[in-house]
């Protein structure tokens, strides 16, 4: 296929790259998450991935900003996009465990807590209301928002709230190997409490099995007047799930071709159930001429910090394939 099959219809002159950074718990939970050296350390990686995108290096740890394969995070490739469009990207802080190094707007939530054993986002309305204002401040003074997030553990929330909304979702992993049974565990105690408390309504779900960057984008969703394009693979469909629960406009979602091929999710399967349109970006990896990036056709990392998106964005802005390959070559090759 081509870099970008099909091209989101959207027109647009003033676009913002925005992502939200949030934590749970369960990405402690060893087995987990992937987006770390440890399972504490996968707490700090929003914070390390959003420092390096604004500044172009880790600094405020003395950690490399590829796996222990040498495979890039997707952090470097937002990095790079954002210097190929010349665009200063916004943070949101949903709820981090520690403070960010970089500039954030701010909505006072708290770390995602385990859903296993207590609520795991008590304060969804808050976190949803407080979208709500940032959709209104946005459409301000742009017309595209493409919207990425970070949550280490991301993916198991996001499958917990899939399935409680009713839907037959498998979801990716940043693992080679999805940890598909230990999730599946998690999803069965997560809803096992859902099913005795009688939880249905959206925001409720949210509070038993989310994760805090899922209510925000929501209500960024409910009043953002331009397009929006959720960059993000199963979390973005969790979100989006949510969207249509509550009865709102449906954006489109965007993410990568590796999450697409994930044989441990049904991530089209997902799209066609919700009836969101969803666009995929096949950057070429594999002849990119890098050993650690050709890791991402084997399934590693596949997604992340709205990698997808923000190479949809760059397309859609006027740059070649040719060009946007290159910039992000250049770019990961300085961190090896």
């Amino acid at each position: 296929m081509g870099f970008l099959l099909n091209k989101p219809d959207v027109m647009f002159k003033k676009p913002v790259f925005c992502a939200i950074l949030g934590n749970t718990l369960l990405s402690t939970v060893p087995g987990v998450s992937g987006a770390g050296g440890t399972p504490d350390n996968t707490l700090l990686t929003p914070i390390l991935d959003a420092e390096l995108i604004v500044t172009g290096a880790i600094t405020s740890h003395n950690i490399k900003p590829n796996t222990p394969t040498g495979c890039p995070t997707p952090a470097s490739i937002t990095r790079s996009m954002m210097e190929l469009c010349d665009l200063q990207p916004l943070f949101i802080n949903a709820g981090l465990r520690h403070t960010p190094t970089v500039t954030c707007l701010e909505v006072y939530g708290e770390i995602g807590e385990d859903p296993r054993f207590r609520e795991a986002v008590p304060q969804a309305q808050k976190l949803f209301d407080q979208g709500k204002w940032i959709g209104k401040f946005l459409s301000g003074f742009s017309d595209l928002i493409v919207l990425g997030e970070c949550v280490p553990g991301g993916t198991t929330t996001a499958l917990c709230v899939l399935r409680a909304l009713g839907y037959d979702a498998s979801v990716s992993s940043s693992f080679v190997k999805n940890p598909v049974t230990q999730k599946e565990e998690i999803c069965r105690i997560a809803l096992a409490r859902i099913m005795a408390d009688h939880v249905t309504a959206p925001l409720n779900v949210l509070k038993y099995t989310g994760d805090p960057m899922i209510p925000v984008a929501a209500g960024i969703s409910s009043t953002y007047k331009g397009h929006i394009l959720l960059a993000g693979g199963t979390q973005m469909l969790a979100v989006s799930a949510i969207i249509k629960a509550m009865g709102l406009r449906l954006p489109s979602v965007v993410t990568t071709s590796y999450v697409r091929d994930d044989p441990s999710a049904n991530v089209e399967q997902i799209a066609r159930q919700i009836g969101v349109k969803i666009f995929y970006v096949d950057p070429g990896f594999g002849d990119i001429g890098h050993a650690g990036l050709a890791r991402y056709c084997i399934g590693e990392v596949k997604e992340g910090m709205g990698a997808g998106g923000a190479m949809c964005l760059a397309y859609l802005m006027g740059h070649s394939p040719e060009d946007i390959r290159a910039k992000i070559l250049r770019t990961v090759s300085a961190y090896s």
